[in-house]
């Protein structure tokens, strides 16, 4: 055992010991040592994180190797799909059968590739696992390779169990996802259908929120909103800057920004998000609560909506489409008025909306015949929610309350898409799990600098899923 396990086996030992222990329940989870699979998972997630795995470009299909690697150990064999040159995905399949039955089957996903870094602004190398403070420190920790390798630690355990399964098990570990999964799951689902196809799906996208040092609540994602880019243009006269001008089109740009930007969109909260709202009204401040139970009352709706949006962005982001400017193009010299002025504003559309009708709800905002707008980029697909009244759900919701008692089980509409959109078109029935209890200030460093997971939360992690795969899963 070289220094570095060393060092992460009693980094890891204390943080378990410390931890609560689970409640027991009947055979076999109960036969499962779960603390040697959360030390195993913490090895394998840390190798994983070691693997660049930016995108772009990806560089998936060395991360697709070295999971290959640690199934073959297991007597797993998997199959590496090459979506594009150094882009990919494993795939692997426990079987229930003499022959699969893709109507009943359960897919266990996870994407490998990870959003950039600045690795200035980090305390440590992002790609290095480094253990500091009682978490592993690196990017994709939280976003996806944690998940990725938790649903991996239950596929291996599934398999070594020798468990009699009732539908098959796949496990799929892709790509591309923060690019939008061109060549990651559309590539997948456009190509390979036949090895991924499935009736339900287990990948991220959910909350294990902890508050005051107890879980709060288990949020569950089983739908997501439709992410479109839409590029503004302003147009004006070009000229010599020491004359100003009114027509500038980098003044009109930047009104129609101000504009967007400031703007609140009408609320509209889906029967997902209903949901959500009615269950935290349960464990929410009493203030907040009130708010929350009136929020399907069409006199107080409103009202109900800007309360809450002010108390958390979050819920605000829930309730509307929402839009964030986050690119500016103007100018080729500093003494020059350009003719032209662009901006790219990322939109997040509720389920059901109309891109162009959205579009035209902009224009009406800015108010500026010099600005147009149009679709820049569809960045998800818009697929319908997945029912929540299922056995899979029931399978997680037995797991989580065993694991976390007292905290609710709640449905979640998600404000971010995943791969779930393009399964959820084909009819796949999908809930996103982040299966780790969490902070708000440890899910805040998703997508941003010093983004770890704490090490006492792999324990529980692998536990939630494990459990819940296991019940759903094991056959009468």
């Amino acid at each position: 055992m070289n220094f570095f396990r060393r060092a992460l086996f009693f980094t890891l030992l204390l943080c378990l010991c410390v931890a609560p222990a689970s409640p027991q329940t009947p055979a076999p989870s109960a036969s499962v040592d779960f603390q040697k699979l959360a030390l195993e998972a913490t090895d394998w997630l840390s190798g994983l994180v070691r693997i660049n795995t930016t995108n772009p470009p990806g560089n998936e299909l060395a991360g697709a190797r070295y999971l290959a690697d640690i199934l073959q150990k297991e007597g797993i064999a998997s199959e590496i799909i090459e979506t594009a040159p150094g882009r990919g995905a494993l795939v692997a399949r426990l079987n229930a059968g003499a022959f699969p039955d893709p109507s009943r089957a359960l897919l266990l996903l996870g994407h490998m590739d990870v959003v950039g870094v600045d690795a200035s602004k980090w305390t440590v190398d992002p790609f290095s696992a480094t253990v500091k403070d009682g978490a592993l420190w690196g990017r994709g920790t939280l976003d996806d390779k944690g998940p990725l390798i938790a649903n991996l630690a239950a596929f291996i355990f599934l398999k070594r169990s020798g468990l009699r399964l009732s539908r098959d098990v796949i496990f799929l570990a892709d790509g591309d996802e923060e690019q939008g999964g061109d060549a990651g799951i559309r590539a997948l689902a456009e190509k390979h259908w036949d090895k991924i196809a499935s009736a339900y799906c287990i990948n991220e996208g959910g909350r294990t929120f902890l508050k005051d040092g107890k879980p709060f609540y288990v949020g569950i994602q089983a739908g997501e909103k439709v992410s479109i880019n839409y590029r503004v243009t302003a147009t004006g006269t070009s000229g010599h800057a020491s004359v100003p001008l009114k027509s500038n089109a980098v003044v009109h740009l930047a009104a129609a920004i101000e504009k967007l930007g400031n703007w609140d969109p009408p609320v509209k909260p889906t029967v997902l998000t209903k949901r959500y709202f009615e269950g935290m009204a349960q464990i929410e401040d009493p203030e907040l609560a009130k708010w929350m139970r009136v929020l399907d009352t069409p006199e107080r709706q409103d009202h109900a909506a800007r309360i809450l949006s002010a108390a958390n962005p979050v819920w605000s982001a829930m309730m509307r489409n929402t839009v964030s400017p986050t690119i500016l193009q103007a100018g080729i010299r500093a003494n020059v008025i350009p003719s032209e002025a662009h901006a790219i504003l990322n939109v997040r559309l509720l389920p059901g909306e109309l891109p162009g009708e959205f579009a035209d709800a902009m224009l009406k905002v800015v108010a500026d015949p010099q600005v147009t707008i149009e679709i820049d980029r569809l960045n998800s697909r818009p697929s319908p929610p997945s029912d929540i009244d299922t056995d899979l759900m029931r399978s997680i919701s037995k797991a989580s309350h065993t694991l976390f008692p007292g905290a609710p089980v709640l449905p979640l509409m998600s404000t971010g898409f995943t791969d779930s959109a393009e399964l959820r078109v084909r009819n796949v029935i999908c809930y996103g799990l982040l299966p780790f209890p969490l902070t708000e200030e440890d899910n805040a460093r998703i997508h941003a600098d010093n983004e770890r997971l704490p090490i006492a939360a792999i324990r529980p992690g692998v536990e939630f899923v494990y459990r819940a795969v296991e019940d759903f899963v094991r056959a009468q």
